[in-house]
């Protein structure tokens, strides 16, 4: 199969007459969803110079660091895969080399390319676990199917969320506006940014949530003014099958959004920057909105995740049972509009 070069990185591409898709070689991510029509893609591309992870020097000098997130780093863009971590490692898990979000976010995979679809495979040695993806172009919709088989003879609690980034150009905190099928809310009590405008630990419904300096917020759309920051977790509707988000921007004139089973995934974590964090690489550039759903309310520890069991009434994580398999399947929507669009539906293929 032969890949491209995006931003310096190894690639690969399937595309139709609407929608070009774009998947990085070492980390899997999907990259770009480009609207041919629009002439835009929605999903976050970083400010910072990208760096294959394989290749990436640990050194404190980096403007990576060395930390456990370094990898990470080096190689994010748009749709991130976070498997079997949902947040960081322990001390003791860094120490053994596994790095924030898992390995997934950081190992090459390998790529078997159709014609209108890609096949993603991946075996994680520390997690000691098994990764499949297909991505399948269907007009304005891309079909996804993920398999996580354990490969190890013990039950194992599983982190495994879907970090889809959204990025400038599409996202503008001023216009883009946002919607989701979300009940129960919760302000995380730890921001992931260092300007957090929202009230910690609180719980509301969606889309509304209290101000830490008093009144309220609409999530619809980000905060317009920086720098800004705050992460909330949300359970999906108890009275639907399905669960979606919706973004929309009225500069492109395009409504991007993806849609999953509720019960593959119950929790839609948003993670919002906006140009709060000031060291390396961030440098108080950053503007994006993480709409990440998954079996995992909030980035924390397996320790954490697990002594935390459950949150608003729901599980916190799955278990994968030994040398057991989990599938997963979800849609990729991409269509011009000019309005809004309110809900998504389960495409009919």
């Amino acid at each position: 199969m032969a890949l491209i070069s995006f931003h310096s990185r190894q690639a690969a591409q399937i595309e139709n007459d609407n929608l070009r898709v774009t998947v990085l070689k070492q980390g899997g991510h999907i990259a770009e969803v480009f609207d041919k029509d629009c002439g835009v893609s929605p999903l976050w591309i970083p400010h910072w110079p990208s760096e294959e992870p394989g290749s990436h020097k640990l050194e404190k000098n980096s403007i990576f660091g060395d930390g456990p997130d370094a990898k990470l780093l080096a190689g994010i863009m748009g749709h991130n895969l976070c498997l079997d971590l949902f947040g960081p490692p322990s001390a003791n898990e860094a120490l053994a080399g596994l790095t924030v979000h898992g390995e997934a976010s950081v190992l090459e995979y390998q790529i078997t390319q159709g014609d209108d679809e890609l096949l993603l495979e991946l075996t994680l040695p520390l997690a000691q676990m098994w990764f499949r993806r297909t991505l399948q172009l269907r007009g304005r919709h891309i079909k996804v199917r993920e398999t996580v088989r354990n490969l190890a003879a013990f039950d194992r609690p599983l982190a495994w969320t879907q970090h889809v980034t959204l990025g400038p150009p599409f996202l503008e905190p001023r216009t883009t506006q946002f919607r989701c099928s979300m009940g129960r809310s919760l302000v995380s009590q730890v921001d992931p940014g260092f300007n957090a405008y929202l009230k910690p630990g609180a719980e509301f419904a969606w889309p509304v949530a209290p101000l830490s300096a008093g009144g309220m917020a609409n999530l619809e759309q980000m905060h317009e003014t920086s720098p800004a920051s705050s992460y909330t977790a949300h359970v999906t509707d108890p009275a639907s099958d399905n669960a979606f988000f919706v973004a929309y921007s009225s500069e492109f004139k395009l409504a991007f959004g993806y849609l999953w089973k509720a019960k593959d995934f119950p929790w839609l974590g948003i993670w919002e920057e906006n140009c709060s964090r000031q060291g390396t690489p961030w440098n108080g550039a950053t503007v994006t909105r993480g709409m990440e759903f998954g079996v995992s309310p909030i980035p924390e520890t397996r320790q954490v995740m697990v002594d935390r069991g459950h949150l608003l009434d729901t599980p916190t994580f799955r278990w994968l049972p030994a040398r057991g398999t989990l599938h997963a399947e979800y849609w990729i929507y991409s269509s011009p509009s000019d309005a809004i669009v309110e809900k998504l539906e389960w495409p009919t293929e």
